[in-house]
């Protein structure tokens, strides 16, 4: 599996690619070409371009939650392409606002979508490969890592507080266990692990790579770290919705990696 960051928060020095705060992974295996969320924008097409990545080979793309950090560049694919599978929880593409009011969707409603594309919801697992799954709805299996809300969710026609029950995780099955994959673990990085053993029979974790939605130095992050550490995973990328102050208090005691765009990880 090779897995190539298109957008991220950070960018590398002496790249020359854009970045924004958002997230978006190309991703091969094998045959299968699978693009993992799209950024806020148009810039993860052209960052593919200037990486000599040809985006026209995907035939799926998987999207971890209904945020516009990671859905608002749907408009600028589906202008081109089509003839695509769309893999989400199905609450993903609901309307969502944030705290103060603001709208912070999809920028295409889910029946916009199935008019587009081959529109694929589930709350189950999906295989979609040999080696890789999608997780679906993500059950809280750690008592510091509850649910909350941080805005609204129109939901069978009524307002309700979005608990984010559409935040979800890929997983990739290698030879040295699993690596996840996660746009900003809203559901809690922890229980997307845990949950990922469960689905795959597998309790080896060889990696994780993506927002881990952690900001301030409290019990939470303490109890993360040391969950961690318990499950001794060889690499650990923490991008996008994770603070400064996070990552270095991780970094005290984990092998924490630096994540930008233009970052390439082969399993």
């Amino acid at each position: 599996m090779k897995l190539k960051v298109l957008e991220d928060n950070n960018t590398f020095i002496d790249m020359y690619y854009l970045g924004e705060p958002a997230v978006s992974y190309y991703i091969e295996d094998d045959q299968e070409k699978i693009l993992f969320d799209t950024g806020y924008s148009d810039a993860f097409i052209k960052n593919a371009e200037k990486m000599n990545i040809d985006l026209s080979g995907v035939h799926k793309l998987i999207i971890s939650h209904g945020h516009d950090d990671h859905t608002r560049g749907l408009k600028y694919f589906l202008k081109e392409k089509k003839d695509i599978e769309i893999i989400a929880h199905p609450e993903c593409f609901e309307y969502k606002e944030d705290a103060t009011g603001l709208y912070i969707g999809s920028p295409l409603s889910k029946k916009e979508l199935s008019n587009l594309c081959n529109l694929k919801l589930s709350n189950k697992p999906i295989v979609i490969n040999d080696h890789i799954v999608f997780l679906g709805e993500i059950p809280c299996l750690n008592n510091f890592e509850p649910r909350y809300s941080i805005g609204k969710s129109i939901i069978d026609g009524e307002k309700v507080d979005d608990i984010i029950k559409d935040d979800s995780a890929i997983v990739y099955k290698g030879d040295q266990g699993l690596f996840i994959i996660t746009g900003c673990s809203h559901s809690g990085i922890c229980n997307i692990i845990e949950y990922a053993k469960k689905v795959c029979n597998e309790t080896r974790i060889y990696g994780v790579i993506g927002g881990f939605h952690l900001f301030d130095i409290d019990e939470r992050l303490e109890k993360t770290i040391q969950y961690l550490k318990d499950n001794d995973i060889k690499l650990l990328y923490p991008c996008h919705c994770v603070s400064l102050k996070a990552k270095i208090e991780m970094a005290k005691e984990l092998p924490i990696q630096e994540v930008g765009v233009g970052l390439e990880i082969e399993i």
